[in-house]
């Protein structure tokens, strides 16, 4: 009689054993399950966000309509970008420097009425004008500059002008 309980206490104890190791591979498969349950739910949101809403729509329109838009995105920002170098090379022909000199031409005028100023390109051309007051009469000349150079004789304050210009520059607040 002693070997039949020792037998069922055998059998029970190798219950107990399947039972436990039954229990932890349900928690290791809980554990799995809840793990690929939140994988799936953030591929589902990433899918979702995807499709943007579109549900109808197969994969494949909804990839044609994505390069068509790429596609001519990309044509435009090509028409864009050859407008702008010709709008670049344009701009270096345009005045970008200025220099302005005061002066007082004669004597016997009070203040700095008198004037030189300097309108010049990138490549330092473009024009000198000057303004000579008197008190009873008046003079504006102008100068053509080719590369901070004149064919004609510059005064001391036309040559002061260009070198204002020339050292001055607008900065351009785009970049390439």
């Amino acid at each position: 009689m002693s070997d039949f309980f020792s037998n069922i206490l055998n059998v029970q104890f190798e219950i107990q054993i399947l039972f436990t190791v039954s229990f932890i591979f349900i928690i290791i498969n809980c554990i799995l399950l809840i793990a690929n349950i939140k994988k799936t739910n953030r591929i589902k949101t990433k899918y979702n966000r995807f499709m943007n809403g579109l549900s109808d729509r197969n994969m494949e329109e909804l990839l044609e309509t994505c390069l068509g838009s790429v596609n001519s995105v990309s044509a435009k920002n090509r028409d864009i970008e050859l407008k702008m170098n010709e709008i670049e090379r344009t701009i270096l022909q345009c005045v970008q420097k200025v220099g302005i000199v005061r002066f007082n031409a004669f004597d016997n005028v009070g203040s700095d009425l008198s004037f030189s100023i300097a309108l010049l390109d990138n490549n330092d051309s473009g024009v000198v004008l000057s303004g000579i007051y008197a008190r009873d009469s008046s003079s504006t000349y102008a100068k053509p500059v080719s590369y901070g150079k004149s064919k004609y004789s510059l005064s001391a304050e036309e040559i002061q002008a260009i070198d204002i210009a020339r050292k001055t520059n607008i900065e351009r607040n785009y970049t390439n």
